[in-house]
């Protein structure tokens, strides 16, 4: 249904106020300068206190995104073997009356048999799940358990503050002590950096905890640089260290949390030497950090989600979580925790996703982090009905979702009918029946909230759809109508949805106006308790989970793939984003690209050498799930015992037509169900084949 308001026009230049669709937690608001229809520029709003007018190099390039030559522009139907992208056009038509009748098949025998497969390509309420919820409730699709990037985390602070909730990210600025724990802040959490290195210029001391030695890292007072995975003992041996020396808020424990002395008995196990030896930290680097945190006002933790990607994921968020009601760092403004600012914001997701055209079905839950082996499961009374079509949107599982080994061999089955909504020929596009074309933010309406700040935004569309591509919710709309889905909901237009997503708790006037409205929140939101728990306390033991039968307290769980349980892979793998590129995004813009070099991997000298590698040589990472190729870089960003193969290229454009997914599991984590994707044993050798460069060498990737 075309849209009922045009975006505003004052001449043949203008600016329009959009927001920044990508899986970041700045979620910046936009500026797009239109020169007679076409976009020319993209920069920050600097009107909007979070965004400075500023932005990372990549959504700086955001038009070279949308222009690109090789953006799908038109319907595509394969017309080659799944995996090698033969495509040839087809007109809209064509394509929806195929896909409608494909679809009425299979639901007509199993509509669980149909799912769906989407994440965070855009964060917006709209382009995301709203018409596509609304379209699979009514086919009645399997679910998709969305948990491939923040699920453990997020579930840790839902069992210890409640929701998603935490300081506001303006108050780092005012900190005396700033812990980076899990994140490379400078490439993926540019804003907040702004903030933290305000307050190093007021005196604050900055401290970053990560296996890798970050660009984040590099510029904090300390780094600490832990085994993947055992951040929850690091959190318990802090808490040992402030019990011992008495750097408590007493008066703040007593009021306003619960199960203290359940937790502090767990903590007192915990001394710097034991954490240290699990850790593999220095003991002084331990009993410091407690001491910093323990006496300076206001202390302050950003926690961002690549500690919980292990089999631990979800205990290690809730330890840190309890950190700041030890102390009290709740009572200040700039004190507390920030992982995720999300469950602040008031949305509808029920209005949004009518999850009541489902009726009285219960439709199957499937987990989008087990993707390769549910592909390749028969039907089953345990599993179900087998899966015969996969409809993608927002998303490229071929190269992000772990165990790609797996994932490829489910999406190459002949019998799977597979539909990609989507800008160009990625790896998971290579392997559709049909790839519909999508708009790109300059093209079309959203509404978005954050992770990092407490700012609704909405983006405009800048520019007119280019070529024959749709909007997601259009191409849903029309689907619908095609199989005869007459629901009211399916007329509603992409404005009348981000108006929807809020109802009346957002004033969508000064959103039209001025592109973001700021939530109304406390600054210090816990000063005097108030968690959203059942309790109302920050909850150190959680009933909810011990009702599960799990450990209702925090505890450090060691991997699933422990560092040191293999002599055939003795090296930790992590698989950290390149700093340009956001997940598979951007990958194909060239500048960017030119920018990151090529796919490599990490390796401390002391690693290397004994392996013959060095820096430039082509490398075998293998473990029991497979193995790549890829260049080694000898380098002092990876510590002794672990390897950094930083992601995520897509397949085709490495050595030998894979990625480091080629190696991460489909074990899950122990909160959430999420992946576990740093929880990962491998081993490197130097390859002996080809050297790099060789004709042959890209073949498998062409």
């Amino acid at each position: 249904m075309p849209q009922t308001t045009p975006p505003p026009r004052t001449d043949a230049s203008r600016k329009i106020l959009g927001a920044c669709p990508h899986d970041c937690p700045d979620t910046c608001s936009l500026l797009t300068t239109v020169e007679n229809g076409v976009a020319t520029r993209v920069q920050g709003n600097p009107a909007h206190p979070q965004t400075g007018g500023t932005l990372c190099a990549k959504v700086s390039r955001y038009t070279e995104r949308s222009y690109h030559a090789e953006r799908v522009l038109t319907p595509l139907r394969r017309v080659g073997p799944k995996g090698l992208g033969r495509f040839e056009p087809v007109s809209w038509d064509s394509a929806l009356s195929d896909i409608a009748a494909r679809l009425q098949s299979i639901a007509a025998r199993q509509p669980e048999a149909i799912v769906p497969y989407s994440y965070a390509g855009t964060m917006g309420l709209v382009q995301g799940e709203s018409m596509a919820a609304r379209f699979f409730n009514r086919l009645g699709a399997s679910l998709l358990d969305r948990t491939i990037c923040a699920a453990a985390g997020g579930e840790g602070l839902v069992q210890t503050l409640g929701a998603k909730v935490g300081m506001r990210v303006e108050a780092f600025a005012q900190a005396g002590l700033i812990i980076i724990w899990g994140s490379n802040s400078i490439g993926s959490n540019l804003h907040f950096w702004r903030y933290a290195q305000e307050a190093k210029r007021q005196g604050a001391r900055l401290v970053c905890i990560d296996p890798r030695k970050t660009e984040t890292a590099d510029k904090c007072h300390e780094h600490i640089a832990l085994m993947p995975g055992t951040d929850a003992a690091l959190a318990l041996s802090l808490m040992h260290e402030l019990i011992t020396h008495d750097w408590l808020d007493h008066d703040y424990i007593e009021r306003y949390t619960l199960g203290w002395a359940e937790l502090r008995a767990r903590a007192l196990q915990w001394p710097p030497e034991r954490a240290a030896a699990v850790c593999g930290v220095p003991v002084a680097q331990i009993t410091h950090l407690a001491r910093d945190y323990g006496n300076t006002r206001p202390a302050a933790i950003r926690l961002n989600y690549g500690m919980q990607r292990v089999r631990g994921g979800g205990n290690a968020a809730r330890a840190v979580a309890c950190l700041p009601a030890l102390v009290g760092a709740w009572r200040h403004a700039a004190g507390g925790v920030l992982l995720s600012s999300s469950g602040q914001f008031p949305v509808d997701r029920a209005a949004l996703q009518q999850p009541d055209l489902r009726g009285l079905a219960q439709p199957r839950t499937l987990n989008m982090s087990t993707l390769g082996n549910d592909l390749l499961r028969e039907s089953s009374d345990a599993f179900g009905p087998k899966i015969e079509a996969l409809i993608v949107y927002n998303s490229n599982p071929v190269a992000v979702a772990p165990e790609s080994g797996r994932v490829v061999r489910g999406f190459e089955r002949e019998d799977l009918f597979t539909v990609v909504l989507e800008h160009f020929l990625t790896d998971t596009a290579d392997h559709a029946d049909y790839v519909l074309p999508a708009t790109t933010q300059l093209e079309h309406w959203d509404i978005h909230t954050s992770y990092g700040h407490t700012d609704v935004l909405l983006n405009r569309p800048a520019i007119a759809p280019l070529g024959q591509a749709k909007p997601n919710t259009q191409i849903f709309r029309e689907l619908a109508g095609r199989m005869g889905f007459l629901e009211p909901g399916f007329a509603e237009s992409d404005e009348s949805l981000c108006r929807t997503a809020f109802g009346a708790g957002i004033d969508f006037e000064r959103l039209l106006a001025e592109g973001f409205v700021t939530l109304p929140l406390a600054d210090a939101p816990f000063a005097t308790g108030g968690f959203p728990t059942p309790s109302g306390r920050c909850e150190f033991v959680s009933a909810r989970l011990q009702a599960q039968g799990l450990d209702g307290l925090p505890d450090h769980l060691p991997n699933h793939e422990p560092a040191g349980s293999s002599l055939a892979y003795p090296l930790a793998m992590i698989s950290p984003p390149a700093r340009n590129f956001l997940n598979s995004s951007f990958v194909n813009v060239q500048s960017l690209r030119d920018i990151e070099g090529e796919p490599v991997l990490e390796i401390h000298a002391d690693d290397a050498a004994p392996r013959g590698i060095v820096s430039g040589a082509v490398v075998k990472v293998f473990n029991q799930r497979g193995d790549y190729r890829c260049k080694a870089q000898v380098s002092e960003r990876a510590r002794p015992g672990v390897v950094n193969g930083l992601g995520i290229w897509w397949r085709k454009l490495g050595l030998d037509g894979r990625n480091v997914n080629e190696l991460t599991s489909q074990q899950l984590t122990d909160l959430g169900r999420g992946p576990v994707f740093y929880d990962c044993l491998v081993q490197v050798q130097a390859w002996a084949g080809l050297p790099a460069g060789h004709p042959a060498d890209n073949a498998a990737g062409e």
